[in-house]
């Protein structure tokens, strides 16, 4: 069985490990990783860190299965005008490899969308890297429609 839920400080390690995984190897990630402003470990570390101590800002998601790390993912709080309400950034969503094609992924989304449902969250945006079409089907299958946009960033 498939639970999701926030992490707490007793899962930080975990947490961490599966990220670094997933920062260090997903090529899609590392492509675009300079531009984002990729600050290695010390910036996982911190970022852990902030969402600890700041949930207002977001929180780290985590899918368990038969209470082991299988899946994770970033969420983030803005806001938009257009809504006029809080909505979501999804960011860092990995499976871990050997628990791919079981449903972790859509248990780990489905049960967000629950969370963020419950604190009157409105929408969830998602980036999807240009060559990664698995991810943009996965996105699809579970409500996700595109914006016509492409995203940029700038370090400042």
């Amino acid at each position: 069985m498939i639970t999701c839920r926030k992490l707490t400080a007793s899962e930080v390690a975990g947490a961490f490990e599966m990220l670094q995984a997933f920062l260090n190897e997903d090529e899609h990630y590392l492509d675009s990783s300079k531009a984002y402003g990729d600050c290695g470990l010390q910036g996982l570390n911190d970022a852990l860190d902030l969402f600890l101590e700041r949930p207002e800002l977001g929180f780290v998601w985590l899918a368990l299965d038969d209470d082991e790390l299988a899946g994770i993912c970033v969420v983030c709080y803005a806001i938009s005008t257009s809504m006029g309400a809080v909505v979501a950034k999804l960011d860092d969503v990995s499976v871990k490899s050997d628990r791919r094609g079981k449903g972790i992924g859509s248990a780990l989304l489905e049960q967000l969308k629950e969370q963020l449902r419950k604190e009157s969250v409105t929408r969830i945006d998602v980036a999807v890297h240009l060559q990664n079409p698995e991810a943009r089907r996965f996105y699809e299958r579970h409500g996700f429609v595109s914006l016509n946009e492409e995203r940029l960033a700038c370090v400042i």
